[in-house]
């Protein structure tokens, strides 16, 4: 399972982006699915996830700025960020746990990872 992240740029603070996160290759099911993101010198950290069921979570600074979505049709998740702010800077990362099954018949859950996708905010 592969997951490929687009969307990110350079943005003057008060812009917005829209953050895709596509999963690929033979997936039976995909569940929950993540955002994080790592800013220079410090660990990543979560910035929101959403369950199958379309439930969110968000980090408290991004409450009432970002909102994630998601496609299950298209294995897909969206960050649309507004109202950015230059300590949004950082490299945003996909995450989804996802259930699929082996040639030998047997299913196989696990995590993928996206490549992460650079997004910068300017003063």
């Amino acid at each position: 399972v592969q997951l490929q992240a687009s969307g990110g740029g350079l943005v003057q603070a008060g812009g917005s982006l829209r953050l895709s996160c596509a999963a690929s290759g033979d997936v039976k099911s995909i569940n929950g699915m993540e955002w994080y993101r790592q800013a220079p010198g410090k660990q990543r950290e979560l910035v929101a996830t959403i369950t199958r069921g379309h439930s969110t979570n968000y980090e408290d600074s991004v409450k009432g700025r970002f909102t994630i979505s998601r496609d299950n049709a298209k294995n897909t998740v969206y960050l649309q960020m507004n109202s950015l702010k230059p300590e949004d800077t950082g490299v945003y990362y996909c995450a989804a746990d996802y259930t699929r099954l082996r040639e030998d018949s047997t299913y196989e859950v696990g995590r993928a990872w996206g490549q992460g996708t650079q997004v910068t905010v300017s003063s």
